[in-house]
């Protein structure tokens, strides 16, 4: 059976984008699942580091599109973790070396060679948001409760649609205490605004920092509860879609309710 390409988009940058490829498609191959995970930010590649393989690149996609390897050279197999594969951007070329065309080339290639291919998407809606989307099947937008990257995510969402591709929300970097003062978006606020489907809530937490220092995919950290919400995400993915999202909470709401009835803040 052909494989399905999800893009990992924003239009914002510093969302969350590539820590939400890197762990999805880790969580992915831990079910299973024969997973690609290609880094599409050319000239500024990040999909690596956090991935720990940075040591490892001999030639990227660039290399692919161009012949001058095989899409199986390219592909970096992951040590830790069976079935997961990186394809690095170039460092050293633009967003324009690539066109939409060789995407849609290349795409068919990587459903023949893969379950599930995840595309980081660069920040903005020029070249490399084209070349990005050009392949894929359906979308995952990241997005946080800020009114500046919902309106970001609307605009993304308005060009998805006008490509046929079905997007899905990830509410990126809730923050439970915050949310339930008022001083952050809850997620009921954004789905509205958006009208899209909502696949995941993944609260802020500091092992985010932690696994992307150590080059370690954050699903394999057993106390992150964004690394539990990823592996969720990647579940209903993977066709389980009676996975309840889980709405993060703050620990301390008893302890306000008791402050209110005294008069505290």
């Amino acid at each position: 059976m052909e494989g399905k390409i999800f893009v990992i988009t924003s239009g914002k940058g510093g969302v969350g984008k590539t820590t939400a490829t890197s762990s999805i498609g880790a969580a992915l191959a831990m079910a299973g699942k024969r997973v690609a995970v290609v880094d599409m930010d050319i000239g500024l590649r990040n999909l690596d580091v956090v991935m720990g393989l940075e040591n490892r690149i001999v030639f990227n996609i660039v290399d692919v599109v161009q012949g001058k390897c095989k899409l199986s050279q390219a592909a970096i197999k992951d040590r830790r973790i069976n079935n997961l594969f990186l394809i690095p951007a170039s460092q050293s070329d633009n967003k324009d070396v690539l066109k939409p065309e060789d995407m849609v080339r290349l795409g068919k290639k990587l459903k023949e060679e893969f379950d599930i291919v995840l595309m980081d998407c660069p920040a903005g809606i020029e070249r490399g948001f084209e070349n990005a989307v050009a392949a894929a099947d359906e979308a995952l937008v990241i997005c946080t409760p800020e009114v500046s990257s919902v309106r970001d995510a609307d605009r993304i969402i308005g060009l998805l649609y006008a490509r046929s591709i079905t997007p899905k929300l990830i509410l990126n970097r809730i923050n439970p205490a915050m949310t339930a003062n008022g001083d952050m978006l809850n997620h009921e606020d954004v789905t509205d605004v958006l009208s899209i489907e909502l696949i995941g809530l993944v609260e802020a937490d500091d092992n985010v920092i932690v696994a992307s220092n150590l080059g370690k995919p954050l699903v394999m950290i057993n106390d992150s509860k964004a690394g539990q919400a990823f592996i969720r995400i990647a579940m209903r993915l993977d066709g389980h879609e009676d996975i309840p999202i889980q709405v993060p909470k703050s620990g301390s709401t008893l302890w306000r309710k008791i402050g209110s009835k005294l008069g505290f803040k």
